[in-house]
């Protein structure tokens, strides 16, 4: 089906629903790379009028990728809920935006239509966004969730301590993980990123973080990112594993670049729950949200497996896959892949809030990794910019890295400090089981030892 929309005197043509979405999408470097971007400011506002009057509807008739070519296509036609997609049946792009930011759009409403909302109406609403709409749809989302702390809920903001070593030596893990726990960081997951993929070396990690927690009585969830693959061995070998993480993306060339498919990630999620690790709640309920998923706007275009639809609905793609498995913790790492991808710090914010609001209007409970490379046009006010807009926008957790620095992936990410930062400035706490912790007598104990440093890091790694 073609598309247009008339400008002036010059009429604008789309050819398909591909081409729309990408020409409506705000400029961003990794479109451009593709070569499916609009070449000029008039064609995107083209693009955008033309995609505000598609009923919404027509997404059930044509996909991006198609549906016999792409398991992810099959998983997002297959479990799509017409049932909650009813009251949306009539409304066009436009209007949907603008249901979505009127006082009918409560919170309980917008959550009975989540499982009748697929990826690429999603990322067709955010393309006719500002910021301040992205942010003002966002914040009345809640989408909470359970391991050993409970994530996501109203006036609370967690973060993911990581403390990552270039040699995983575990001195020095141990002591940025002591850094961010008495600086009240941690209650999303303690996670740490191998600078060795192997089992041996994941399954030290965890026993070392789970020995911490067990001796302090820390309510928090542990994960080493490791392949999906080297932690289900972990797991087999009698490891300690809380959260199965693994990086995903919104095709199934793009996963399988990453090595993994639906079968795999359905198989570590069925073996995951079957170790009933979570814990019993604030609210009395044990927990059992057991993924963590990683994505990032620009992974399927640098695997060459984009089939040409722009980067932006290729990452709204990817939560129909994290979905499928109601994960922990999901996690937009948003300048990460580079300025290939997202040029400069207002690329990266914008991409960011689209990330944030996509995610949550899909039913995920959506973290940032608000962060850049070193490469790109990019500085630590552009992330003090994008954090606070997050943190006015409900996002659920932020990382907590030691200086902002990352000094085994080589990125400059947020600090123990920022997350300090974003709650006191919006009057947000931890989460509750955590937040009672740092209050009680365990932190108390943890601090004396920390302030008796002798022999510190064996005492530690004896737990």
């Amino acid at each position: 089906m073609t598309f247009a929309h008339t400008i002036g005197q010059t009429r604008y043509t789309f050819p398909d629903l591909r081409a729309l979405l990408a020409k409506a999408t705000p400029m961003r470097s990794g479109d451009a790379l593709a070569g499916l971007a609009a070449t000029s400011a008039e064609e995107r506002v083209a693009a955008q009028c033309a995609l505000a009057d598609l009923p919404l509807s027509h997404f059930l008739a044509e996909h991006v990728i198609p549906y016999e070519a792409d398991e992810v296509t099959r998983l997002i036609v297959d479990t799509h809920d017409q049932v909650a997609f009813a009251p949306l049946r009539s409304l066009t792009v436009g209007e949907f935006r603008n249901w979505l930011l009127s006082d009918d759009a409560t919170p309980e409403r917008i959550a009975a239509i989540f499982a009748g909302i697929t990826p690429e109406m999603a990322a067709a609403v955010s393309k006719l966004m500002r910021v301040q709409d992205l942010i003002a749809a966002a914040v009345k989302i809640r989408v909470v969730t359970r391991f050993r702390t409970t994530v996501g809920l109203a006036g609370r903001l967690s973060a993911r301590l990581q403390p990552n070593h270039p040699t995983d030596a575990p001195e020095g893990i141990a002591a940025a993980i002591l850094d961010g726990l008495l600086l009240g960081s941690g209650d999303a997951v303690i996670g740490i990123n191998p600078a060795a993929d192997d089992v041996t070396s994941t399954a030290r990690l965890l026993r070392m973080i789970d020995g911490l927690r067990r001796r302090f009585e820390i309510p928090v969830q542990s994960c080493v990112l490791a392949h999906i693959t080297t932690l289900m061995a972990a797991l087999e070998a009698g490891a300690p594993v809380d959260l199965v993480f693994q990086s995903i993306a919104g095709t199934e060339a793009a996963n399988r670049s990453f090595g993994v498919t639906l079968a795999l990630l359905d198989e570590a999620h069925q073996a995951a729950r079957a170790l009933k690790r979570g814990g019993v709640c604030a609210d009395g309920s044990t927990g059992d949200n057991v993924m963590y998923f990683e994505t990032g706007q620009g992974s399927a275009l640098s695997a060459n497996a984009h089939h040409g639809v722009d980067q932006q609905t290729l990452e709204a793609r990817a939560y129909a896959v994290a979905r499928r498995y109601r994960p922990m913790l999901v996690n937009t790492v948003v300048g990460f892949i580079g300025p290939e991808y997202l040029y400069d710090g207002k690329q990266i914010l914008r991409a960011g809030l689209e990330d944030h609001f996509c995610g949550k209007l899909l039913g995920l409970p959506m973290g940032c990794d608000v962060c850049y490379t070193n490469h790109a046009e990019a500085d630590q006010d552009d992330m003090d910019s994008l954090l606070t807009l997050l943190g006015v926008a409900g996002v659920n957790y932020i990382m907590g890295v030691p200086g902002a620095d990352d000094v085994m992936l080589n990125y400059q990410s947020t600090s123990f400090h920022d997350a300090l930062y974003i709650r006191r400035v919006l009057g947000l706490r931890p989460a509750p089981e955590f937040d009672a912790w740092l209050e009680g007598e365990r932190f108390q104990q943890l601090r004396l030892e920390v302030g008796n440093p002798e022999g510190l890091p064996e005492r530690l790694l004896s737990v």
